[in-house]
């Protein structure tokens, strides 16, 4: 039974917050995040919280339909990442012999290629819509999963209960569902609260160089990219979408560093 911390309650609250400001947006934003409500660059006021951006649209608006794009984008990436990674890494893992060294070679070879080079590569031929981007960043990030699952799914593998499996005849999927994952899905959710982070970070980056999510649709990465020069100028508006990364990543960082204690403390007891 999972008992909260006073210490990861900050997390958990952070990233509520978060999740219903990507639910809500519709109706938290003041106004549509392509309405232009005044001057370029102004300061805060009582129409404009956080003032407006560089084409005078309302930074605060912007930030909060950036927050669901960015998010939700991110999930269902990761989500990819996660159904392909975790797949491959359990059929590796436990079949062993040329299906392991098949999967994990082809992976070795992935991931020695920078993986911002390799997406900017791969976008530039392709259209740069949202489910072109989720399955860009899912298949990317999936290497990395892939080999968290293998190497859980070897130490598993070696357990007794599994050998019990295999000599009961169990299909493949069955024990690889019903097995294999129970007992590696803590780590696989710590996993995953990291791995969403990278990816978040993997789009904004994406999104800052030009080639993530397209104007005028707002994201965090977005949001940095149009203000950048605004800080020559003593504008820090390219900052606020910086600080709702770092305030999600420490949130997300806790709530993951929790699942992690809390799964070391079940294998040794």
């Amino acid at each position: 039974m999972f008992r909260l911390k006073f210490a990861v309650l900050p997390g958990v609250i952070g990233l509520g917050l978060f999740i219903l400001v990507a639910i809500f947006a519709p109706w938290l934003s003041p106004y549509a995040p392509d309405q232009v409500v005044g001057s370029a660059w102004s300061g805060v006021t009582a129409e404009n919280w956080l003032g407006t951006d560089n084409l005078g649209r309302d930074l605060l608006s912007r930030l909060i339909w950036g927050t669901r794009t960015s998010l939700s984008v991110s999930a269902v990436a990761t989500l990819l990442a996660f159904a392909v990674g975790t797949f491959l890494g359990f059929l590796a893992g436990f079949c062993r012999g040329w299906v392991d060294q098949l999967i994990s070679r082809l992976n070795d070879i992935l991931m020695a290629i920078p993986t911002l080079i390799l997406a900017l590569v791969v976008l530039a031929m392709l259209p740069k819509t949202i489910p072109v981007i989720v399955l860009v960043l899912g298949f990317l990030e999936s290497t990395r999963v892939l080999r968290v699952a293998r190497s859980l799914a070897v130490d598993i593998a070696a357990q007794e209960f599994i050998e019990v499996a295999r000599l009961r005849g169990e299909r493949l999927s069955w024990v690889l569902w019903r097995e294999i994952l129970p007992n590696a899905l803590t780590t696989l959710i710590a996993e995953f609260a990291l791995r969403f982070i990278f990816i978040l970070l993997f789009l904004s980056a994406l999104s800052f160089l030009g080639m993530g999510i397209q104007p005028p649709t707002a994201d965090w990465g977005g949001l940095a990219r149009d203000n950048k020069d605004g800080i020559l100028f003593g504008v820090w508006a390219a900052l606020i979408p910086g600080a709702a990364i770092a305030l999600l990543a420490i949130a997300l960082n806790s709530v993951a560093d929790w699942l992690l204690s809390h799964h070391t403390r079940s294998w040794q007891e």
